[in-house]
This record gives C-alpha cells, structure tokens and sequence, in this order.
C-alpha cells in the first residue's frame, strides 16, 4: 500500500531517542522547576506579556528557553514515533492507524471539555499546556497498543 505524508520506518527509532529524554527531562523540570542561567537567551518574541509589567510586540526579550526547548523535542520526537511507517505497512496498519487517531481525538476532546466545565484558574492553564502534547501521547500509545494485540493474537494463532 502506497501511504503519503508518514516518515520512512527507521524514523522512528529517532523518534523514540528524541521523546523518551526529552519527555523524561519535561516531567522533572515540571517538578524541580530548574532554570539553569546558560538557558536565559535573548530570543525574538511575537507577544510577551509581564505580569504587572511591560508588553512586548515583535521585539526581543530574554528568556530562560529551556521549557522551550524541552517542547519542540517532545513534539519532534512524538511526531517521528506516531507519524513514521510500520516494518510492513499494509491496510490494516493504515486503517488501525486511522481508527487510533480518531480515537485519540475524541480522548483529547473529552479531557478538554472536562477541564472545561471542572477545572479552573491555574490548573486550567496547566490542563492546557499538557493538553498540546496528549493527542499525539493518546495516539501513540493506542496505535502500538493495537499492533501489540494483534502481533499477540497471531502468535497465538499459530
């Protein structure tokens, strides 16, 4: 089956030496709150915003960029892993890889609109910033999830 817009196969292994660290490294500076000084750049900005300060528009502000960088390496890496094609990809990888991103979708969504009519102030915001990376974490870990009870069951078959 000829498949668009997915990565070659061997991508996905450097999706998964890209997410696994960067994930890891994310959940501990969500904890330890680390800003090491060697982060704080001066970097373009669109919009910033200071509480109780200055707003800036298309200038240049310094900023800790680790968060930053943690971010775009866990999107990377959860792009290569979700979006990289199967050893023998055929249509029923295809459809099983349809089927899980709606799938995750519709997951994503609920959790929103929980966090919607739920949760509030602070731990929206934070709802929020864990929700950009969910879909794609729900979509991978259904997608493989599926692919492993399928590989188990013809095994068992055999």
């Amino acid at each position: 089956m000829k498949t668009k817009f997915l990565f070659p196969s061997t991508y996905k292994k450097w999706g998964w030496i890209i997410l696994i660290p960067a994930a890891i490294l994310g959940v501990i500076d969500l904890f330890i709150e680390t800003q090491p000084a060697f982060f704080n750049w001066t970097v373009p900005a669109l919009y910033k915003a200071e509480f109780m300060g200055k707003t800036t528009y298309f200038g240049w502000v310094e900023n800790n960029v680790l968060n930053e960088i943690l971010a775009v390496l866990v999107i990377m890496g959860s792009l290569l892993v979700a979006f990289s094609k199967q050893q023998y990809e055929d249509e029923f990888i295809a459809k099983t890889r349809l089927e899980s991103l709606v799938w995750a979708t519709y997951v994503n969504y609920i959790v929103l609109l929980v966090a919607i009519l739920f949760v509030y102030d602070i731990g929206f915001l934070w709802v929020m910033i864990f929700n950009m990376f969910t879909i794609l974490i729900f979509f991978i870990i259904r997608f493989h999830w599926q692919i492993f009870k399928m590989k188990t069951s013809e095994s068992h078959e055999e």
